[in-house]
């Protein structure tokens, strides 16, 4: 399909989120089919049919994205999944028609884009579920993110019923660490103050109740609690109550959480959850494409 084909395919989902771009998926399939693909080409290139199926419940999520796909490649791709619905095993996920080449081609970039996807979006909901039956806390990722697969990662956590975060150092002001070791928590909580915009809250990451409650002072509007067991976390968030800092102030927990140690967590009182475990312990689903008229599967 050429690039003209695929801008008219677009005009027609204003509203999808997860399209990629031209040059995106462009660069993906030179990735994977090189410059002599002789596996593709050794089949017949004709009309046939294939399903893409989940072989384990899971939450989906890369509709999407392999939507963009099979447009490029001028296949036919028919589904009545949506990101963040639950589906059991065996499920099927798209019903494909069209050239035996090309579906060969958008095969393994797809099915690698919707396991991984899908398997960020169900630890997700397991970790969201958990939280829901303790707190209203929001449980987000984090920028710990494949390089060039962040909005889709980020994507996956949404359809899994998480927050994203912030998708870049845009986004907002984050005083972490080292910048605490360089400048301090007073200078650079004003220098933050200083430059960034009216829209951008300015979040501080403390750990020790007693720097939770110096950013507080200062004026932080978000403050993260680093690496804190539940314990200390329970313990700081009691100190802030007792020192009634302003309630326009969230705060969040990160460091060291995972599902196993979720729901201590959630017990604490925090506004926020906060996991890079969400994507960089995703396990991937197991997905499979299979050819209607061949007995094997490819």
């Amino acid at each position: 399909m050429h690039p003209e084909e695929y801008k008219s395919i677009e005009d027609n989902y204003p509203t999808v989120k997860e399209r990629m771009l031209i040059t995106d998926i462009e660069y993906f399939l030179a990735e994977d089919l090189g410059y002599n693909d002789v596996s593709c080409t050794l089949v017949p290139d004709r009309e046939v049919e294939a399903i893409i199926f989940t072989k384990e419940d899971c939450v989906m999520a890369g509709v999407d994205v392999a939507r963009s796909f099979f447009d490029y490649l001028g296949i036919s791709a028919v589904s009545s999944c949506a990101d963040g619905d639950r589906i059991a095993g065996g499920s099927t996920i798209f019903s494909l028609s069209g050239s035996s080449v090309s579906i060969l081609r958008a095969e393994r970039i797809v099915l690698n884009f919707l396991g991984h996807l899908c398997g960020i979006a169900t630890l997700t909901r397991r970790c969201v579920d958990s939280v829901a039956r303790i707190s209203n806390a929001r449980v987000a990722c984090t920028r710990k993110t494949t390089p060039g697969l962040r909005k889709y990662e980020k994507l996956a956590v949404i359809a899994g019923g998480g927050d994203p975060h912030r998708f870049n150092l845009s986004d907002a002001v984050m005083i972490k660490d080292n910048h605490v070791k360089m400048m301090g928590i007073e200078a650079a909580i004003m220098s933050a103050r200083k430059n960034a915009s009216f829209t951008q809250k300015i979040e501080v990451e403390v750990e020790s109740g007693d720097d939770a409650l110096q950013a507080a002072a200062l004026g932080a509007d978000i403050i993260m609690l680093d690496n804190m067991d539940p314990h200390q976390v329970a313990d700081t968030m009691a100190s802030l109550k007792r020192a009634v800092i302003p309630g326009h102030i969230i705060i969040e927990v990160s460091g060291g959480i995972g599902p196993d140690n979720i729901e201590a967590y959630a017990r604490t009182g925090v506004h926020v959850i906060s996991m890079g475990s969400l994507i960089h312990q995703a396990r991937w689903i197991d997905i499979s494409l299979e050819f209607s008229n061949q007995k094997s599967k490819i």
